[in-house]
């Protein structure tokens, strides 16, 4: 039962942790202006771990180095306890760890794309002029667009948010089947 609880709350504060610094990297690659309360609040819960590794990895055309690093130091730390939490010896499993790290990095990415998507058709539906409209229409029309392009228009609903939806869901999938192989 304590492994069951480890693991719940392992996973709810590293995948939130990891989908920040993820966030934080794709807000400067978008470039979001840095003043509104999102970036705010992604900058303020990142800068520890980020701002000591900007020192080490500067940020080169909009690919901010220091928070992707960030995100893959958390994955790794987060391998690794799981691992300790679930009683398996991590030190014979170290090169596997570093696989498995990356693939989580790509599942929080992926997870992160989900929810944003998620949040801006709900609030599309219920308040389309709420404040976070503009923010969440930034991150994530780099996705939605091309598939935009594609789609047929029927008549103003736009079901790209639901190919986009279902395009992530089967790459999580992939990527969770691997990941779980690895190990």
């Amino acid at each position: 039962m304590f492994g069951d609880i480890a693991s719940f709350l392992l996973n709810t504060f590293f995948t939130l942790f990891g989908a920040a610094l993820l966030l934080r990297a794709w807000m400067l690659a978008v470039r979001m202006p840095p003043y509104n309360p999102v970036a705010n609040a992604v900058m303020q819960a990142t800068n520890w771990l980020v701002l000591p590794l900007r020192h080490l990895f500067k940020t080169t055309r909009n690919i901010d180095w220091a928070s992707l690093v960030a995100a893959v130091l958390a994955a790794f730390v987060y391998v690794v306890l799981m691992v300790a939490v679930s009683g398996v010896d991590r030190f014979g499993l170290t090169p596997t760890i570093v696989v498995v790290a990356l693939f989580t990095v790509v599942k929080w990415a992926l997870n992160l794309v989900i929810w944003l998507t998620i949040l801006m058709a709900l609030l599309s539906w219920l308040n389309p002029r709420s404040p976070a409209m503009p923010i969440l229409h930034q991150l994530t029309a780099p996705f939605l667009d091309p598939l935009r392009r594609i789609l047929p228009n029927f008549g103003g609903i736009d079901l790209s948010p639901i190919l986009l939806f279902v395009i992530v869901q089967v790459l999580l999938m992939v990527v969770t089947r691997v990941a779980t192989d690895a190990l």
